[in-house]
């Protein structure tokens, strides 16, 4: 599986010398984006892309390439990729569709090519979809042209798509979040490998933290199920599932010829397994954020710091809806909000009896002061930090006055406005605190570093989620 993501040569079987094609656009993706292998353009009627030798066969390349990415029509692929095959060729990635998702001759097509696959040990992707790109060495065979689709930068989310357009459009909205990838895989049909495989291999890799997925259907169920509950018992698995009615499960088939079955049905194989789900895109957004950023909490307690009250009351109330617990502080903590009230450090009419109010006109260190106790409480597993940033005494300097204080337990923050406050937010989030817009999707993080800490202990125990 290593070699399918960090390879040092590529051949491209249907790379196209016209702009607007995809064999033209996928050649250009990866010599143009980053890539630093060898990539070798193949095509029957031969020429040049930009300069480049366009070679007419498989046979004529220099070396056995590490991968071969196939974007030719449906009923050419098996042929190729059995001469690919006798060439020692042993990864591919068939981006071409035309297979089981159209019927029952696309499917006699597509069970040919995993016979020719299987014959010669080939790890084959797809067909029918998007395939791979790796943030670290970006390796690309996604043929949307790089001025309409945006990446990800580096980081520890890694995602599994089985639809290639919606894959497409999750690169852009995590590109659009600043959340980071390590790697992204659209594997369509799932003709060989399926999303067990994948997630298998994440499991071992360092440079994804979470493993988030897109599933229509699984082929095997039971096989998926195992490897998942193997898996979270040391990475999180948070997974959306498309196919919920009976009209979208009947979509789901025509569109990657999968199986969606009944939502009830995965819905306790999710759970049997250790897997987050979530009906929500913004949500699957918001948990994956949280989780490749956090550890989980010891506990469902929730602290809460604000310089708005009405925010912090929003903020108590979605907790408790969202089945977590306002922590109690203590007598101690009590004690020391009443001293720094005396010392003049915090306001005089603010609340401290969680949440904490430390009223409009907060500095970043009072701010600092009131984060300092409330983390420091042993009641307390985690804090909502809540900062109105229109307020004129907060300055750009509050995340350095918290840095000491990121890492003791799970903090995210709640920053609504303006570009100053989107300013704040990338300063707090560069030192490990996630922030999002309203106390909802503070909720959702919390309730999902929680839930993914029960399975975490439970899977390690050998009890079960």
């Amino acid at each position: 599986m290593e070699g399918l993501f960090y390879p040092e040569s590529v051949a491209v079987l249907g790379a196209s010398t016209k702009p607007g094609k995809i064999g033209y656009a996928l050649f250009k993706n990866l010599v143009e984006g980053g890539f630093r292998g060898r990539v070798y353009p193949v095509n029957v009627k031969g020429g040049a892309i930009d300069g480049r030798r366009v070679y007419r066969s498989l046979s004529e390349l220099p070396e056995v390439p590490d991968l071969l990415i196939v974007a030719i029509p449906a009923r050419a692929v098996p042929g190729a990729l059995e001469e690919a095959g006798r060439l020692g060729i042993r990864r591919a990635i068939v981006i071409s569709a035309g297979f089981s998702e159209v019927g029952e001759e696309g499917r006699r097509l597509e069970e040919e090519l995993v016979r020719v696959a299987r014959r010669h040990n080939i790890l084959l992707v797809g067909p029918n979809c998007l395939g791979i790109y790796n943030s670290e060495n970006k390796l690309c065979s996604i043929f949307n042209p790089m001025d309409r689709q945006r990446f990800p930068g580096p980081g520890s989310i890694a995602l599994l798509s089985q639809s290639g357009a919606l894959g497409a459009a999750m690169l852009d909205w995590m590109a659009d979040m600043g959340l980071g990838m390590s790697k992204f895989v659209s594997y369509g049909n799932a003709a060989l490998l399926e999303e067990r495989h994948f997630v298998e291999y994440l499991a071992q890799d360092p440079k994804t933290r979470v493993i988030a997925l897109y599933i229509e259907g699984v082929k095997d169920g039971k096989a998926f199920m195992e490897t998942a509950r193997k898996v979270a018992a040391r990475k999180p698995i948070l997974v959306i599932k498309a196919g919920r009615s009976s009209e979208g499960a009947a979509a789901a088939s025509s569109h990657t010829g999968s199986m969606a079955g009944s939502f009830e049905v995965y819905e306790g194989a999710f759970r049997q397994s250790g897997i987050l789900y979530t009906r929500s895109l913004r949500e699957f957004f918001v948990m994956a954020k949280a989780l490749s950023m956090l550890e989980p909490p010891s506990g469902p307690r929730v602290g809460i710091v604000t310089n708005g009250g009405g925010m912090g009351v929003l903020t108590t109330d979605a907790v408790i809806e969202g089945g977590l617990e306002i922590a109690r502080f203590s007598e101690g903590t009590v004690e020391e909000f009443e001293r720094l009230v005396r010392a003049g450090k915090l306001p005089e009419h603010g609340a401290y009896n969680n949440p904490v109010d430390i009223l409009g006109d907060a500095r970043p260190e009072t701010y600092e002061e009131a984060m300092r106790v409330v983390l420091s409480d042993p009641g307390v597993d985690m804090v909502v930090l809540i900062v109105i940033a229109v307020a004129p005494t907060l300055r750009p300097d509050l995340p350095q006055r918290l840095s000491h204080l990121v890492g003791k337990k799970p903090v995210v923050g709640i920053i609504p406005g303006s570009d100053f406050a989107k300013s704040m937010a990338r300063g707090l989030e560069d030192m490990g605190i996630p922030v999002y817009e309203t106390p909802e999707e503070a909720v959702v993080a919390l309730r999902a570093l929680y839930d993914y800490g029960r399975i975490r202990k439970k899977l390690s125990s050998g009890t079960g989620p």
